[in-house]
């Protein structure tokens, strides 16, 4: 491409919902490595940064960029996040923003594309990741975000509780009747997989998104999200159905 892609994992330490989230084994492998195998396999970052606070992670991070087998495709490293960057209030444009340009000193390069990778998204594969950021290059979009269709829980159907009664959530948007899936305009959500900008769009405007910011739809099988143990338990039942 001709470009210089940095592609990044922000993982901490700290999880409420699972504690030790990002290195609990999914399928007999820490649930970070699926995202590096995915990244690196993908062949189209020129360097490649995992971000903790923890140090277990860390250490483990670079076990693993060291032993996969495509670890030679491009420039990585672990990077120690400052405490401060750390916290729960952490927004992830801010701690991305401080690596970007953290990596941009120690390297001496400036990037042209930099691309999130969160690693709740194991099922994501490696050419959902270079689609996307074909998409971004090609369109010259501020930013490109993989979505998903939702299903069942459109939010046309979405609902209150009020005084003991049940009221739409948006009333602009009233259910009523006519409530059948197939008969409701597509809505897609964020599916926490990708999330692939321009430099500019991160340094100079401290965003992840821009004002162009184009889909990258994935399916609902790719987009499993990594919240709770039940997600855990979908993840590796879908692993060992595609083996």
């Amino acid at each position: 491409m001709g470009k210089n892609i940095l592609g990044v994992i922000q993982a901490r330490g700290g999880s409420k919902g699972i504690p030790g989230k990002n290195i609990k084994l999914l399928n007999g492998m820490p649930l970070i490595y699926h995202t590096i195998e995915a990244a690196l396999k993908s062949n189209i970052f020129t360097h490649f940064a995992i971000s903790s606070d923890d140090d277990k992670i860390l250490q483990l991070s670079e076990g693993l960029l060291k032993m996969s087998k495509y670890a030679g495709n491009c420039f990585t490293e672990a990077v120690k996040r400052p405490d401060e960057l750390a916290v729960d209030q952490t927004l992830s444009v801010d701690s991305l923003h401080w690596l970007v340009e953290e990596i941009e000193v120690t390297q001496i390069t400036t990037f042209d594309y930099v691309v999130e990778l969160p690693c709740v998204c194991p099922l994501r594969q490696s050419h959902h990741i270079t689609e996307a950021v074909d998409k971004l290059i090609t369109t010259n979009a501020d930013s490109v975000i993989s979505v998903t269709q939702v299903q069942d829980k459109h939010p046309v159907r979405m609902k209150r509780i009020v005084d003991d009664q049940i009221q739409d959530f948006c009333s602009e948007y009233p259910e009523g009747d006519a409530g059948r899936r197939q008969d409701l305009e597509p809505c897609y959500v964020r599916n926490g997989g990708i999330y692939s900008m321009k430099r500019d769009t991160l340094i100079n405007h401290k965003t992840r998104h821009g004002k162009d910011s184009r889909p990258y739809v994935m399916d609902e099988v790719s987009s499993v999200n990594i919240d709770t143990e039940m997600d855990f338990k979908l993840a590796e039942a879908v692993m060992k159905e595609m083996l």
